[in-house]
């Protein structure tokens, strides 16, 4: 019951750090598309990030999944905080898993992340990115905030969360049409891990690998 009791309270507080994040979208001073300066750090790691996206999708069929997958595998390695994700996905089970445990569900988590995006970013019609605003955050994060236009003119919100470490400024959450993935994936994760156990949590994982590549 107690731990129980924790696990809500750790919910409820993810909640709410999401809602101020909401108000500081609503509310921080931002700098308009007209003056959004792409040579800004932040904005430089997003912008390498679309090129290669818009590389990976211009090769499409030629390049195939595998193809798109080495083409991004640096990109979001390098562009990306997967480790500090995981570990703020899965909080304090993290901390219960076994050293060997941590390195599979580290090297599935990296594949699975850069085959997420070698599959959905997997065809090219006249798609491109624009860029909004970028914005201040709480703890020293910085927002980047953009848009995939489709050759229809809908688009798809793509904000992205960065914070600075020692390698420069990097994605720690993406959220796409205002849904944060950390938060989706925080309560699944959570979740299987919690009740299924560490294999079945790793056997989840590896079945998403697949739909990516068959995707």
């Amino acid at each position: 019951m107690a731990i129980q009791k924790l696990n809500n309270l750790i919910d409820i507080k993810l909640v709410i750090y999401w809602l101020v994040l909401t108000a500081c979208f609503l509310f921080t001073p931002i700098v308009s598309a007209q003056d959004f300066d792409t040579n800004t750090a932040p904005a430089k790691t997003i912008s390498n990030l679309h090129i290669h996206l818009l590389e990976g999708m211009k090769g499409g069929n030629k390049l195939g999944f595998q193809g798109r997958f080495k083409l991004l595998a640096p990109i979001i390695e390098n562009s990306h905080e997967l480790d500090f994700i995981l570990k703020k996905i899965l909080g304090g089970l993290w901390a219960k898993l076994e050293p060997e445990q941590k390195k599979i569900l580290s090297d599935h988590f990296h594949k699975l992340s850069i085959s997420t995006y070698a599959g959905w970013f997997k065809k090219y019609d006249n798609e491109h990115f624009e860029y909004i605003e970028q914005k201040k955050m709480p703890r020293d994060y910085v927002l980047v905030r953009s848009q995939l236009v489709r050759s229809s003119g809908d688009t798809v919100s793509l904000d992205y969360l960065l914070r600075k470490d020692e390698t420069g400024w990097r994605i720690i959450n993406v959220l796409a049409d205002g849904v944060s993935d950390l938060a989706l994936k925080r309560v699944e994760y959570r979740t299987v891990l919690e009740q299924k156990g560490f294999n079945v949590f790793i056997d989840m994982l590896k079945k998403k690998i697949k739909i990516a590549e068959e995707n």
